[in-house]
C-alpha cells in the first residue's frame, strides 16, 4: 500500500491568479484542473477556487482559496535551484515584481505572500566542501546578500577579497 503525497497551498484569495502566474514562469508546468465555488459557502465566495491541481516543473501541487484565516510564513517555502545567474535573476525579478518583497540570503515573498528561495546550484557545494574552498567566506558573503550573486559567492569561496 502506498499513498500519494501532494503539497497543498492555501491562499486567503487569489489562487487562480497565483497558479496561472507560477505555471507561466516555470518550464514543464501546467494546470491540470481547476474547480471553483458555485455559490457562497462559509468563508468562500462564488467564483473562488475550491481546488486547483497544477504542476510546477513536473511536480504536482494543489491550491485553493481558504479565506482570511489562512496566511503563509517562512516556515514553508518553495525552493528554486538555478543553474546560472541569468536563472537567478529571471526568477528573482519575476517573483518580487508587482508587490513581492526581497528577503535575506536568496529568500523572497511573492506578491501572493508565498516564500521562495532562489538558490544557485553551486551554493550547496560551496557551503559544504571546505576542502576545495573557503566555505565560511562563502557563507559570510551570502549573509550580506538579498538576491544571491554567483560571481561574488565564488570569489569569496576561492579566497578573493569581496567588497
Amino acid at each position: 500500500m502506498s499513498g500519494k503525497v501532494r503539497v497543498n497551498i492555501t491562499f486567503k484569495e487569489g489562487t487562480e491568479e497565483a497558479v496561472k502566474f507560477y505555471v507561466s514562469l516555470f518550464p514543464n508546468s501546467r494546470i491540470t484542473s481547476m474547480t471553483k465555488v458555485e455559490a457562497d459557502a462559509g468563508p468562500l465566495r462564488k467564483g473562488q477556487v475550491l481546488a486547483a491541481i497544477f504542476e510546477l516543473d513536473g511536480r504536482e501541487f494543489r491550491a485553493f482559496d481558504g479565506g482570511e484565516t489562512f496566511s503563509f510564513s517562512e516556515g514553508v517555502s518553495m525552493d528554486v535551484n538555478c543553474k546560472s545567474q541569468a536563472e537567478v535573476d529571471k526568477y528573482w525579478n519575476a517573483l518580487i515584481a508587482d508587490g513581492g518583497e526581497e528577503g535575506p540570503c536568496g529568500w523572497l515573498k511573492d506578491r501572493f505572500g508565498l516564500s521562495w528561495q532562489i538558490v544557485p546550484e553551486q551554493l550547496g557545494q560551496m557551503l559544504s566542501d571546505a576542502q576545495s574552498g573557503n566555505s565560511e567566506a562563502a557563507m559570510n558573503a551570502m549573509l550580506k546578500m538579498k538576491k544571491l550573486d554567483i560571481a561574488t559567492l565564488e570569489k569569496a569561496y576561492k579566497g578573493s577579497p569581496v567588497a
